[in-house]
């Protein structure tokens, strides 16, 4: 666990570059908000969280098979 990424991920970054070439003007919260966003929109009163497919189960059938490490622990986590 201690050598996950929790800031500045490679989706964070590549949604942080889409929204400053669209003209979306952002922040990374500095100051702690609720549930640790990971981008902020002040104009709009609006927070982002970039959470990979890992952490919400998607297509957890098919890819529990692939965990090579720790695998009692992460399918008992995230049991369907």
């Amino acid at each position: 666990m201690s050598q996950i990424k929790g800031k500045n991920t490679k989706p964070e970054k590549l949604l942080k570059k889409a929204l400053w070439q669209a003209g979306v003007r952002y922040k990374t919260p500095k100051k702690p908000l609720f549930g640790k966003p990971d981008i902020s929109l002040k104009k709009y009163k609006l927070v982002i969280f970039v959470d990979g497919a890992f952490w919400h189960g998607y297509d957890w059938q098919n890819r529990k098979h692939a965990i090579k490490s720790n695998r009692e622990f992460w399918i008992e986590k995230n049991r369907c």
